[in-house]
């Protein structure tokens, strides 16, 4: 394959495109061309994991979809769950812990799944303590945090979007200037682009967190809070993800009329399942029924932004 078409993420005239779990095992489509699966190099083990947010009902949406995670997890090991805010509803407290996550998760806690967390707006109604003090959210007594994978490959920045103040830019901006990974994914709770009718994008967020994962090289951001799955077109060369569809979509929420909008669905329940070696970041979204209803890769800014150059 050809190092330019590999560089671009996949078009949204394409990304529409169903596949069988079987399928989509085999192959990824971007623009028009069929990958075969990434060749992991002698040593370089890939990272791998799965994103979902706005999960923590209870209900039978959740449990479902925590099945096919389970089933997911069979084909494609993957060690790290993102949580991406309203892990509790409706206020996130400590008592509903065991039937809202423990319980819908268990097969993945008993496989060594690591979950990793960032809060919601539902929980933080009656405070932080209860979440950000979970051992299983590995939150480690606060609201914002990084941590990297695959011995530096990935360092991933978990953020308080509820309250995104003078200390957390602070530490946002010295943090990812410090990193040495090659790539970089922030995820938090209140998406900066959202195409969701409810509660769309939060401009006061994108205004201050935006210039600060351009200038350090972020390539993903994941969040929640829209009950929607949506792919933005490339934002100043960061790829956005909605993924806030771990229980109940809201249904006929997606206006897809937006100018940042590439792909979404808003009638099926999912999760986000990531791939990241050296050289690209793959990733499938998975429905309740184990379908594929978006899959493509991308490279690392540094490597896009230099192959534009030499064009």
């Amino acid at each position: 394959m050809k190092r330019r078409a590999f560089l671009g993420l996949l078009s949204a005239t394409t990304a529409s495109v169903i596949a069988s779990p079987a399928s989509a095992n085999d192959i990824l489509r971007t623009g028009t061309e069929i990958l075969s699966p990434a060749v992991t190099p002698p040593g370089a083990e890939p990272v791998r994991f799965i994103a979902f947010g706005d999960a923590g009902r209870g209900d039978t949406a959740q449990w479902e979809l925590a099945r096919a995670m389970a089933a997911h997890h069979w084909n494609q090991f993957y060690d790290t769950a993102l949580l991406l805010g309203d892990n509790i509803y409706p206020d996130g407290e400590w008592e509903d812990m065991s039937a809202k996550f423990e319980a819908p998760y268990s097969e993945l806690l008993k496989r060594g799944v690591t979950f990793q967390a960032v809060l919601g707006n539902h929980d933080v109604k009656k405070g932080r303590e209860a979440q950000i003090n979970y051992p299983k959210f590995n939150m480690g007594g606060r609201s914002y945090y990084s941590f990297t994978k695959g011995d530096g490959l990935v360092e991933f920045f978990a953020l308080d979007s509820n309250y995104f103040d003078l200390r957390q830019r602070r530490w946002v901006e010295e943090a990812l200037q410090a990193s040495q990974a090659k790539w970089k994914v922030a995820f938090f709770h209140h998406p900066m682009y959202s195409s969701g009718d409810r509660h769309g994008s939060r401009l006061d967020l994108r205004a201050e967190l935006e210039p600060l994962l351009v200038r350090h090289g972020v390539d993903a951001v994941l969040t929640g809070h829209d009950h929607i799955y949506e792919r933005t077109k490339p934002q100043q060369g960061v790829q956005h993800f909605v993924s806030g569809v771990g229980s109940k979509p809201r249904r006929g929420d997606l206006d897809r009329r937006t100018p940042f909008y590439a792909f979404g669905n808003d009638v099926t329940s999912s999760f986000m399942s990531v791939e990241i070696t050296q050289d690209r970041l793959s990733f499938k979204t998975i429905d309740i029924s184990g379908r594929v209803i978006d899959s493509g890769e991308m490279a690392p800014r540094a490597v896009a932004r230099a192959a534009a150059l030499d064009r």
